[in-house]
Protein backbone atom coordinates (compact mmCIF):
# COMPACT_ATOMS: atom_id res chain seq x y z
CA UNK A 1 0.00 0.00 0.00
CA UNK A 2 0.68 3.20 -0.63
CA UNK A 3 2.90 5.15 1.97
CA UNK A 4 4.67 8.55 2.85
CA UNK A 5 6.29 9.40 5.86
CA UNK A 6 7.24 12.84 6.57
CA UNK A 7 9.74 13.83 8.99
CA UNK A 8 12.41 16.34 10.01
CA UNK A 9 9.72 18.85 11.50
CA UNK A 10 10.50 20.45 14.68
CA UNK A 11 10.43 24.02 16.45
CA UNK A 12 13.47 26.61 15.19
CA UNK A 13 14.17 30.29 15.73
CA UNK A 14 12.80 32.65 12.96
CA UNK A 15 16.19 32.58 10.77
CA UNK A 16 16.96 29.15 11.20
CA UNK A 17 16.46 26.52 8.46
CA UNK A 18 15.24 22.81 8.30
CA UNK A 19 15.33 19.77 6.08
CA UNK A 20 12.26 17.91 5.47
CA UNK A 21 12.57 14.52 3.95
CA UNK A 22 9.19 12.66 2.81
CA UNK A 23 10.24 8.59 2.51
CA UNK A 24 7.82 7.13 0.19
CA UNK A 25 6.93 3.06 -0.67
CA UNK A 26 4.01 1.26 -2.26
CA UNK A 27 4.41 2.87 -5.68
CA UNK A 28 6.63 3.64 -8.44
CA UNK A 29 8.06 6.77 -6.63
CA UNK A 30 9.92 7.65 -10.14
CA UNK A 31 6.96 7.90 -12.09
CA UNK A 32 5.12 10.73 -9.78
CA UNK A 33 5.38 14.76 -8.98
CA UNK A 34 5.75 14.91 -5.68
CA UNK A 35 4.17 17.84 -3.81
CA UNK A 36 4.56 19.42 -0.50
CA UNK A 37 1.53 20.88 1.03
CA UNK A 38 0.95 22.65 4.51
CA UNK A 39 -1.65 23.43 6.77
CA UNK A 40 -1.20 25.98 9.50
CA UNK A 41 -3.71 26.24 12.90
CA UNK A 42 -7.25 27.67 11.55
CA UNK A 43 -6.14 27.29 7.77
CA UNK A 44 -6.83 25.67 5.06
CA UNK A 45 -4.23 23.27 3.28
CA UNK A 46 -2.13 24.85 0.26
CA UNK A 47 0.22 24.21 -1.59
CA UNK A 48 4.34 24.60 -1.41
CA UNK A 49 6.35 23.09 -3.73
CA UNK A 50 6.44 20.17 -6.52
CA UNK A 51 8.83 18.48 -8.03
CA UNK A 52 8.39 16.33 -11.53
CA UNK A 53 9.01 12.59 -11.40
CA UNK A 54 12.79 13.02 -12.80
CA UNK A 55 13.27 15.95 -10.76
CA UNK A 56 13.82 18.42 -13.91
CA UNK A 57 10.84 21.00 -13.22
CA UNK A 58 10.05 22.53 -10.07
CA UNK A 59 7.28 24.88 -8.76
CA UNK A 60 6.75 27.14 -5.71
CA UNK A 61 4.20 28.64 -4.16
CA UNK A 62 5.12 32.74 -4.39
CA UNK A 63 5.32 32.97 -0.66
CA UNK A 64 8.14 30.36 -0.31
CA UNK A 65 10.31 31.20 -3.73
CA UNK A 66 14.21 31.78 -2.71
CA UNK A 67 13.65 30.64 0.81
CA UNK A 68 12.85 26.43 0.20
CA UNK A 69 13.98 24.00 -1.79
CA UNK A 70 12.35 20.89 -3.40
CA UNK A 71 14.36 18.44 -4.47
CA UNK A 72 14.22 14.13 -4.92
CA UNK A 73 16.56 11.17 -4.75
CA UNK A 74 14.85 8.62 -7.26
CA UNK A 75 16.97 5.96 -6.02
CA UNK A 76 15.74 6.55 -2.06
CA UNK A 77 12.11 6.93 -2.83
CA UNK A 78 12.67 10.29 -0.73
CA UNK A 79 11.61 13.56 -1.53
CA UNK A 80 13.36 16.95 0.45
CA UNK A 81 12.28 20.22 1.11
CA UNK A 82 15.09 22.82 2.62
CA UNK A 83 13.46 25.77 4.15
CA UNK A 84 16.01 28.71 4.98
CA UNK A 85 15.12 32.06 6.02
CA UNK A 86 12.67 30.73 8.31
CA UNK A 87 10.02 32.87 9.42
CA UNK A 88 6.93 32.67 12.04
CA UNK A 89 4.63 32.41 9.50
CA UNK A 90 5.44 29.48 7.96
CA UNK A 91 4.74 27.33 10.92
CA UNK A 92 2.47 24.42 9.83
CA UNK A 93 2.05 21.09 9.45
CA UNK A 94 3.71 19.65 6.72
CA UNK A 95 2.61 17.31 3.85
CA UNK A 96 3.84 15.61 1.30
CA UNK A 97 1.56 13.82 -1.35
CA UNK A 98 0.87 12.23 -4.56
CA UNK A 99 -3.12 12.00 -5.76
CA UNK A 100 -5.28 10.52 -3.50
CA UNK A 101 -2.26 9.88 -0.48
CA UNK A 102 -1.14 11.87 1.80
CA UNK A 103 1.24 11.21 4.92
CA UNK A 104 0.89 12.66 8.18
CA UNK A 105 2.55 15.88 8.00
CA UNK A 106 5.61 16.74 10.54
CA UNK A 107 5.24 19.95 12.62
CA UNK A 108 7.19 22.84 11.79
CA UNK A 109 7.07 25.58 14.10
CA UNK A 110 8.84 28.66 13.88
CA UNK A 111 9.54 30.99 17.08
CA UNK A 112 10.10 34.82 17.03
Amino acid sequence: QVQLVESGGGLVQAGGSLRLSCAASGFTFSSYTMNWYRQAPGKVREFVASISFAGSRTNYADSVKGRFTISRDNAKNTVYLQMNSLKVEVTAVYYCNIPGYGGQGTQVTVSS
